[in-house]
């Protein structure tokens, strides 16, 4: 199941702003809170009275909090791999390790007795399967990538693939960041470029970003890497589909009723045994056998990548299949341009040409 998140840095703001920020993603279904202690104070005591505050009411509404900490953190709040005392204190869920132990101290770290679950660097080659064999609790250790704060540093989709092929391998949950587009955005450091895990999420609406999380059906919770997203954003990440792909489709003109209902109303399910020339949804067919689709005059030669078509009259036998084009095809006249993937989303078509018995919906 999927878990929504925002990234919260007290640090850089007030108790106020940060409250009513909480609030406002709690009531569209939020659950996780990613904060940051490798920027602020060390001093154990601040940590307590102020850092302990903000956790308490994030709990208050729900949430479950992640700290982002490393060695050094631990040295400076007197804590240790066997020792989370203070953690616990201040109410943590989760503690991130941006940086490690030694593996027997990583080992000893997932068998905390407070239930705080250790989060490791998914934009790493850390060997976790190692750290099992060795004796760490499976059950106790999930997965988040990094964000990147600096423009084009951030991951490629095949690196981004690589990491993800491991941690799927170990079946731990998985969560990666995507990118608010407000202005003046803040992270933990004094870089204000966006801060998703994907370098090609930063410059996307956010809800194209989430569709783009849900296809690669990797990464189980999707937080957001900067403060603060608008309401208007949150709304749109809360609107997305999480139980299976979304992809958007900008409409043909004059695309008739009959294709609407094709394209628009069913939950289409790829075939396993499609071509290379496109991804088809067969199931729409059976309803179609007795209602006509009739053809439409399109001027395009040949249909082209992400042009999505519904099969017409003049190919009766498979009248109403939905097919998005991944490898150029001639236009036959046995098929209607219902529209086009848009721009925004073509990369989703990536990802469903890598698994095409996708699960999916056109919206």
């Amino acid at each position: 199941m999927h878990k929504l998140g925002i990234s919260v840095y007290p640090e850089h703001s007030t108790p106020e702003k940060d409250l009513a920020y909480m609030k406002m993603a709690a009531k569209y279904g939020f659950s996780r809170i990613f904060t940051c202690l490798l920027s602020a104070s060390h001093d154990p005591e601040v940590i307590k009275k102020e850092f302990g505050a903000f956790v308490k009411n994030a709990h208050e509404l729900g949430f479950e909090v992640a700290a982002d900490t490393n060695p050094q953190v631990f040295e400076a709040l007197g804590a240790g791999p066997e020792d989370l005392a203070i953690f616990h204190e201040l109410g943590l869920d989760i503690i991130r390790l941006d940086g490690h132990f030694d593996e027997r101290q990583d080992v000893l770290i997932t068998r905390n007795p407070y239930g705080i679950r250790i989060e490791f660097n998914g934009s790493s080659d850390a060997d976790l399967e190692r750290l099992v064999r060795h004796g760490a609790d499976r059950r106790n250790m999930i997965i988040c990538h990094n964000f990147y704060p600096e423009r084009y540093s951030g991951l490629s989709q095949a690196v981004f693939d690589r990491f993800n092929e491991k941690w799927s391998s170990l079946g731990m949950t998985t969560a990666a960041f995507v990118s608010s587009q407000q202005k003046e955005t803040f992270g933990p450091w004094q870089v204000f470029q966006g801060l998703p895990t994907l370098e090609a999420d930063r410059t996307l609406p956010i809800d194209a970003q989430v569709r783009h999380m849900v296809a690669c059906e990797v990464i189980d919770d999707i937080l957001i890497g900067n403060a603060y997203a608008s309401e208007e954003e949150l709304k749109a990440m809360a609107s997305v589909k999480l139980t299976n792909t979304t992809i958007k489709m900008e409409p043909e003109e004059g695309i008739g009723e009959s294709e609407k209902k094709a394209v628009y109303g069913y939950s289409h399910t790829g075939r396993t045994d499609a071509s290379e020339y496109y991804i088809r949804s067969s199931f729409p067919r059976m309803d179609y056998r007795q209602t006509s689709i009739p053809a439409r005059a399109c001027d395009k030669p040949v249909f082209t990548r992400g042009d999505v078509l519904v099969v017409n009259d003049n190919l009766a036998h498979y009248r109403g299949e939905v097919e998005i084009v991944l490898t150029q095809i001639e236009n036959d006249g046995q098929r209607n341009l219902a529209g086009h993937i848009a721009e925004t989303d073509l990369r989703i078509l990536d990802e469903m040409e890598k698994r095409p018995d996708h699960v999916f919906e056109i919206i």
